[in-house]
């Protein structure tokens, strides 16, 4: 029986059960890896000796072998080390939390077979300037943008479009006093210019802003494609960031289909990432043009998957960990 990794953790939502429900449906064993319990409950080690190659992940519950999975999906890997600063001297903690994620990420590198996503390919698709620059070149729209720690070239460009959203490239959060206030997308209007000095000390991404008709998100897994749509207009709050009012645009998505020609250049873009898993988030103008915004490695699915005919999405994941669907060949040894 053919052996599936999921590396996750143990607050992730029930995606994992609709995926592991179908691998096992299709005759495969699932090892569920919850990287919050490593190092304190779970243990890892890797040995090599006689010639061989051997990993072995052991949990509370059973003892597994894992150099001969068959794939992996790299789901999450949230509080690694969950628990560790209450079992050692604050002295030792940063030394041993690089330990730690150095050992556990040069493992999930050196996997040698399929793997649905990886370390490496999420910080490659980190880099929202590629992103934009491949799409570009592929012949998708993309809004005008500027990258910049350079105040004026910021208001040259914000000038020039008077119209202009400025964004983070990262899940940017400020934390005071305990609270997290997650930095959204928002419209700089002239009356701000002044503010912009602050660019020298953290860059930001500045876009012409499309108006949008409907916002898209498609998810595609291998060679298929699911693609949602939702009027981000009806409510205020959400009407430059959806995110803003995700809750109450939550029942408000519904599936949609994308004309043949975006969904094609949409496909071509997994291809030269060689990548089977994309979240993209898209604009649509009232002209009916299609904007790329950009793609998550790991974007977030399942409150889209519910909406499908028994959770398609989840189904297509297990399918091409399966190796019963189409997939990109990534495995980089031999």
């Amino acid at each position: 029986m053919n052996k599936i990794l999921i590396i996750t953790h143990t607050a992730d939502n029930f995606s994992i059960e609709k995926v592991t429900e179908y691998i096992e449906g299709n005759n495969c064993e699932v090892i569920r890896f919850d990287v919050d319990l490593y190092p304190l409950q779970n243990k890892l080690s890797t040995v090599f000796q006689e010639g061989e190659w051997i990993t072995l992940l052991e949990t509370p519950a059973k003892k597994y072998r894992l150099d001969d999975i068959s794939a992996v999906w790299y789901r999450r890997a949230y509080n690694i080390g969950k628990g560790l600063k209450d079992e050692m001297e604050a002295k030792f903690l940063s030394a041993a939390m690089g330990e730690i994620r150095n050992t556990l990420f040069g493992f999930f590198e050196s996997i040698d077979t399929y793997s649905l996503g990886k370390p490496s390919v999420y910080r490659r698709l980190d880099s929202k300037e590629e992103q934009l620059k491949i799409a570009h070149k592929i012949g998708l729209s993309i809004p005008e943008t500027c990258l910049t720690n350079n105040p004026e070239e910021a208001r040259q460009f914000i000038l020039k479009h008077q119209n202009v959203v400025a964004k983070m490239q990262t899940g940017f959060a400020i934390y005071e006093d305990g609270v997290e206030s997650v930095v959204f997308t928002n419209v700089v209007s002239e009356d701000k210019l002044e503010e912009l000095d602050s660019l020298l000390y953290c860059p930001m991404q500045f876009q012409k802003m499309i108006q949008k008709k409907k916002e898209l998100r498609v998810t595609i897994v291998g060679r298929d494609v699911y693609a949602f749509e939702v009027d981000s207009q009806q409510f205020e709050d959400a009407k430059v960031d959806w995110r803003k009012d995700g809750i109450n645009l939550l029942d408000k998505w519904k599936q949609t289909e994308l004309p043949a020609d975006v969904e094609e250049k949409l496909l071509e873009l997994l291809d030269v990432y060689n990548v089977d898993y994309g979240a993209i988030d898209i604009i649509v103008s009232p002209e009916d043009e299609y904007y790329f915004i950009e793609i998550n490695a790991a974007g977030e699915f399942f409150w889209l998957d519910k909406l499908t005919e028994g959770n398609l999405i989840s189904k297509s994941i297990a399918d091409v960990l399966c190796d019963k669907a189409p997939r990109r060949d990534n495995v980089v040894m031999v």
